[in-house]
């Protein structure tokens, strides 16, 4: 059995002509599309590019364009933000809840022009949080130039490993032997965990 159809025999019965209908649109706006399962949903594809995807839970369907977020949405369809963790459609319990098959077609006749374009959606960089280093640290650094020079050459998972470190010390004596044992060993250019590698 076609793994689509697998999919769709195993929902539940009020998912399964929600599940038909999108597929049948898909492939009436798009033709050329291809089904693929990925993440355990089905997904069409276009142009080498995901187009859509949807998903059957057990008391509703959800239904996403990949590139949703570029979409114009002329007709304020899509979920958008929190809202879009039900897929871009939101919260699909009958044929009802979707908006009709004329601007279906529409939204997803854009979302493949999209895909024939190469147009990729950009991904935002995760805020890099400021990295917070023991004063004590700082101060130890400063005396030892060739571990200074190591400490502002280094990636920040490796200051912040050792910044950690000496953070946790839950006394001044402990902190103290950490921060003396992080500079030499950070002058000799061995990350927190060098000897595990």
């Amino acid at each position: 059995m076609d793994p689509l159809d697998a999919f769709i025999a195993k929902a539940a019965p009020f998912a399964r002509p929600i599940l038909e209908h999108l597929r049948n649109l898909v492939y009436k706006a798009c033709p050329h599309a291809t089904e693929a399962m990925k993440w355990g949903m089905p997904f069409f594809i276009t142009h080498g590019d995901n187009l859509c995807n949807m998903a059957a839970f057990k008391q509703h369907c959800a239904f996403g364009f990949w590139k949703g977020s570029l979409l114009e949405d002329k007709e304020g369809i899509l979920e958008t933000g929190e809202k879009n963790a039900m897929g871009s459609l939101g919260r699909i319990t009958s044929l009802e809840d979707l908006p009709s098959d004329k601007i279906l077609i529409a939204y997803l006749k854009e979302a493949d022009k999209l895909n024939k374009q190469g147009i990729k959606v950009a991904k935002a960089a995760a805020p890099k949080k400021e990295l917070v280093v023991p004063e004590e640290l700082l101060a130890a650094l400063k005396k030892n130039k060739t571990a200074l020079k190591v400490w502002d050459a280094w990636s920040y998972s490796h200051k912040k490993e050792y910044s950690e470190w000496i953070a946790e010390a839950k006394t001044d004596a402990t902190r103290e032997k950490r921060v003396a044992k992080a500079v030499e060993q950070i002058a000799e250019a061995k990350d927190r965990n060098w000897k595990y590698r």
